[in-house]
């Protein structure tokens, strides 16, 4: 009886403990599907004021497969002032991301979206009212070295109507490209609390660059995160000398912002 009892025993904890077991050698899933909501106190892009100084609602989905590749979706608000009369910025961005011995390679393409932009803003002779969307390759590789992460980042778009300020001598809209580079820090200093760094310049002269031959942006930053939560806080800024659109939108200034993810 006793024996019995005792295979009786050895097996229920066996079934009960198989479940757990098999959940814990899974393999993991193939794709995984993650996003974020935030709303954050004002837009800043490379610097720039992107809703003139107010708040702004923005949200992700990306989808990464195990091989490294993913596609994702990022939006914004925005001021109608930074692409022809749209009040929307939609990124839709594909790329591939490897991590070897701590480096990671992350190399892709972003197409920069404004819905409707067409119907408002600039128009050039000879042409119907152009929109703002462009295209732009990027490629950054990331290095970690103890709690710190550092990672240079290079952006070109190549020649687009979208990226052109100054019209054609035949009244057409021109074709630029822009150049952007960056250098960023990141690290945790206690459970839950991380410290950033940012320092980029724009090499040419563009719409990305309100004109400008060439400028910098910089920023620092301090973000808590609690469960899925996060909470941040950064001071950014430019050398923008004058206030282009007659409006300060290279100030420095103070950026809060609140975001979850899931």
């Amino acid at each position: 009886m006793r024996t019995l009892i005792g295979c009786t025993v050895s097996l229920l904890a066996l079934a009960v403990a198989s479940p757990a077991l098999a959940q814990d050698t899974a393999p993991p899933e193939a794709i995984v599907i993650n996003g974020t909501a935030t709303v954050v106190t004002d837009y800043r892009f490379r610097g720039i004021s992107q809703t003139n100084k107010n708040f702004a609602v923005q949200g992700s989905l990306t989808a990464t497969h195990e091989s490294g590749f993913y596609v994702s979706a990022w939006g914004s608000s925005i001021d109608d002032y930074v692409a022809n009369g749209s009040n929307q910025e939609i990124d839709l961005i594909g790329g591939f991301k490897k991590t070897i011995q701590g480096t990671t390679l992350d190399v892709g393409v972003l197409y920069y979206f404004y819905p409707a932009s067409q119907k408002g803003g600039a128009s050039f002779a000879g042409e119907k009212k152009y929109n703002s969307d462009f295209a732009e390759p990027y490629v950054s590789v990331a290095h970690t070295f103890g709690p710190v992460t550092a990672k240079a980042t290079a952006n070109y778009a190549f020649k687009q109507k979208a990226l052109g300020l100054v019209a054609n001598a035949n009244g057409t809209q021109r074709r630029d490209d822009n150049l952007y580079t960056a250098f960023d820090l990141s690290g945790g200093i206690a459970p839950g609390v991380g410290l950033s760094a940012h320092i980029g310049h724009n090499w040419t002269s563009s719409a990305l660059s309100l004109g400008l031959k060439k400028y910098t942006d910089w920023g620092a930053g301090v973000n808590y995160t609690y469960k899925a939560i996060t909470f941040g806080v950064s001071y950014v800024g430019t050398d923008i000398p004058t206030a282009p659109l007659g409006k300060d939108v290279g100030k420095d200034g103070v950026v809060g912002s609140i975001g979850v993810s899931f």
